[in-house]
């Protein structure tokens, strides 16, 4: 597996993670994990709209990725995991996929969410999957693009979430 990258952010393929990350990771396969859209064909059209032209996407519930991820499917190809939610990457580790770093990038303000930056508003249930995430050995960092400093998450959650 050549995982370079993987972020949270609900908008899931858009600017960002178009314009900045791709080419910042040389990515060549953005994977998107995301049940609803890998059932809804106009999501993934938009998703592909949205995909640089000289990247691949796949848009696959988390399951199928894991598999494969597993069977190497991808070759040498740059890969960078995109999901909307911390539960994907979350489920995506229990089913034996190694993660090194998780970029959690942009989760918007819902009832019961506490701002850690502007772009990242997590409530208690958040919290409690991003320590397991952290408990896997996965390092946690809130970056909104590759040109400013990175944070170190769990730090952002212990200070704010008191």
């Amino acid at each position: 597996m050549n995982i370079v990258g993987a972020r949270i952010d609900e908008r899931l393929v858009h600017g960002q993670v178009a314009n900045l990350w791709t080419p910042k990771l040389q990515v060549e396969r953005i994977i998107v994990l995301d049940e609803a859209a890998a059932k809804d064909d106009i999501q993934k059209s938009g998703l592909r709209m949205a995909t640089p032209m000289t990247t691949r996407l796949s848009v696959l519930p988390v399951e199928v990725a894991a598999d494969h991820l597993k069977k190497d499917r991808y070759g040498n190809q740059r890969l960078f995991l995109v999901a909307k939610r911390p539960e994907k990457f979350l489920d995506l580790l229990n089913q034996g996929i190694k993660l090194d770093m998780i970029n959690v990038g942009n989760m918007s303000k819902r009832d019961g969410t506490t701002e850690l930056t502007k772009q990242v508003n997590i409530n208690e249930e958040d919290a409690k999957l991003f320590k397991q995430i952290a408990d896997q050995g996965v390092k946690l960092i809130a970056q909104v693009n590759p040109s400013v400093d990175a944070h170190d998450f769990l730090k952002l959650i212990d200070e704010k979430m008191k």
